[in-house]
């Protein structure tokens, strides 16, 4: 099999797998409930976002514009770095590292553009879960969906210290973001070019 040829379908891989939960998660739970899996440490926590990574992001309608539009001139950018490291014949690692990357990235902008359209309203009071291609229409237009996300890994929970300055007696959550497959993709990826730069980056 040639690399790109590997390269395609660990991306499909990623975004299959990706939009899978994603859909699950969309038509079986209702926003805000939660699935334990591993005790209190890990959680399956549905939120909803307008979406940058870990659950950020930009209010408003103007700033979803913006992001989306970022997001997909990211995308085509990426696609490019891809096709020129694999025309240049550049490390398998790195050639699958970018394409880890790439795929989140098109993860997310799954759910900003087609997910408004594609299910319906999600909502924690009263509690509601989605329909998908509902009769009345989606939830919001092209561009304006929601990004699905769900890992919520809250491991270690406690006060900070009365002598901290500004959070002195405030309680604390590590790890407080919740994300999803995408998000973890593109963390990995770039992970593993600050780990390998020296490898990646001979010249």
């Amino acid at each position: 099999m040639t690399i790109v040829k590997k390269s395609i379908l660990l991306i499909l891989l990623i975004i299959i797998l990706d939009q899978a939960l994603k859909i699950w998660v969309k038509t079986h739970m209702a926003l805000s409930q939660e699935h334990p899996i591993l005790g209190n440490w890990f959680i399956i926590h549905f939120i909803e976002n307008n979406g940058m990574a870990f659950g950020m992001e930009i209010a408003g309608k103007f700033g979803k514009i913006i992001l989306s539009l970022f997001r997909i001139a990211a995308v085509i950018g990426i696609g490019w770095y891809l096709l020129h490291l694999i025309k240049h014949k550049a490390s398998t690692g790195f050639i699958f590292t970018i394409s880890i990357i790439l795929a989140g990235a098109l993860g997310n902008i799954i759910d900003s553009a087609f997910y408004g359209m594609i299910f319906s309203e999600s909502n924690d009071y009263p509690p509601v879960i989605a329909d998908m291609f509902p009769v009345e229409g989606g939830y919001s237009s092209f561009l304006h969906g929601q990004v699905v996300d769900m890992f919520y890994f809250p491991v270690l929970k406690g006060t900070f210290p009365d002598w901290i300055p500004f959070r002195g007696g405030d309680d604390f959550i590590f790890f407080r973001p919740v994300f999803n497959i995408a998000d973890s993709s593109i963390t990995v990826g770039v992970t593993l070019i600050l780990i390998f730069q020296k490898r990646f980056f001979k010249k």
